[in-house]
């Protein structure tokens, strides 16, 4: 079984830990490395681009040094992880491993080929994880042997700062009977253990298009950009709704954040996977923006405009529309917390009812993953699943087509037992 940082009597020194491999350096990569480095393992770095994995190493010494300078962690610590730190060139020189996790680029060919490879080499107990954030697990396991093994890890970025770490099993996990195989368990809970000892909190969900952050959300993103869109609020006092509401971020300055490209490509790639369902159908507002080359902070411009130090020079909200679109007695297709929140609580409750996640591991996933101050199951007791339904039939109506159409775990929990 995978071991990892000995920080209690009962550990077990660090030499005898597990070696990890991360195959891919960009920021992701380099990010889950020194996680893995700090915790006490033998961290491989591989990328396929020449001098990548060296710069990655390089990149990783700073930092460590520059937390140690910071008293965020001891210059001994620092220095520690930082040898316990290599570079490979070639998979065939990779050590047995306990876990390889691939950073690589979303592509479903490219990722096959390695884990093709990577199973030739490893030994039968290794696990070989796959931090996409897109792609289904089966599909990149399928053909190898022992495709149990393959699983995915989903870290958020920054990963040595975000807490959550998705656990994902595919249809490789399953047996005849559509329930996970003994074997796979082992697989997942040896995932699940060491990513805890990491100090990260996993949650475990199906592969199902977007697993749960990215699934959930969402609604988050594109209910306001419709309600912008049609003329009802401005960005600046959508997103200030939104605050006042208790979300850390507006939709608005955080897709700017995130890169309107990169919100719209996992958008597209939920509608994709779902059949183009039309609750995930992306915004015609941010495909715009990206044609436009407004991709947010990064460009200078995005829904807002910025200066070189990243503030937004035209993000001024009205306070007095911010009171009436989220007066108790307003409507809730002019109402953007309450039209957010309630499409929150039903693709949670879908997710629920599908079988794909628990109640508790998607309250946890929303509040780690994306800083909500409350899961939506949790909003969902709160307002009660009855009105929720009832504000959600409201909309249906207003904008039919099926976007809003209520999930089958909702209508079940018409009277407030939803889970």
């Amino acid at each position: 079984m995978l071991s990892a940082t000995p920080d209690s009597p009962t550990d077990p020194p660090a030499q005898q830990l597990a070696d990890v491999a991360v195959i891919g350096t960009g920021a992701m990569g380099t990010g889950i490395a020194q996680v893995a480095a700090q915790a006490g393992h033998r961290v491989h770095l591989l990328d396929a681009f020449e001098g990548a994995a060296d710069k990655a190493h390089q990149r990783l010494g700073a930092t460590l040094t520059k937390l140690a300078s910071k008293g965020k962690i001891s210059q001994a610590d620092a220095d520690a992880a930082t040898a316990r730190l290599d570079v490979v060139d070639r998979i065939e020189d990779l050590p047995a491993c306990g876990l390889v996790i691939e950073a690589i680029r979303e592509d479903l060919g490219d990722k096959r080929a390695l884990f093709t490879a990577l199973a030739e080499r490893q030994p039968a107990d290794t696990l070989l994880a796959t931090n996409t954030s897109s792609l289904d697990i089966a599909a990149i396991a399928e053909g190898l042997p022992q495709p149990e093994r393959v699983l995915g890890l989903h870290f958020f970025n920054p990963p040595p700062l975000m807490k959550l770490v998705e656990v994902i099993h595919g249809h490789n996990h399953e047996g005849p009977d559509g329930h996970v195989t003994a074997e796979s368990t082992q697989v997942l809970n040896r995932a699940a253990e060491l990513v805890r000892r990491w100090g990260k909190t996993p949650v475990s969900c199906t592969s199902t298009p977007g697993f749960i952050v990215n699934r959930v959300a969402r609604p988050f993103y594109g209910e306001a950009q419709r309600m912008v869109a049609d003329g009802t609020v401005d960005p600046a006092t959508v997103d200030l709704t939104l605050r006042r509401a208790g979300f850390r971020m507006g939709p608005m300055e955080l897709t700017d954040l995130i890169g309107q490209d990169v919100n719209l490509a996992v958008g597209t790639s939920v509608w994709e996977q779902t059949g183009r369902d039309e609750r995930y159908t992306p915004t015609d507002y941010q495909r715009g923006l990206v044609e436009a080359g407004k991709l947010g902070r990064k460009t200078g411009q995005g829904v807002f405009s910025y200066d070189d130090t990243g503030r937004a020079l035209d993000a001024e909200p009205d306070e007095e529309l911010a009171a009436k679109l989220t007066a108790d007695d307003a409507p809730v297709r002019t109402n953007p917390v309450a039209r957010t929140i309630a499409m929150l609580v039903n693709e949670a409750v879908d997710l629920v009812a599908r079988g794909e996640a628990s109640a508790e591991d998607v309250d946890t996933a929303m509040k780690l993953g994306t800083n909500y101050p409350k899961g939506p199951l949790e909003w969902g007791r709160e307002i009660g699943f009855g009105r929720v339904a009832e504000q959600l039939r409201e909309l249906d109506e207003a904008f039919p087509g099926g976007r809003y159409r209520l999930s089958p775990g909702l209508l079940e929990g018409d009277n407030g037992t939803a889970p």
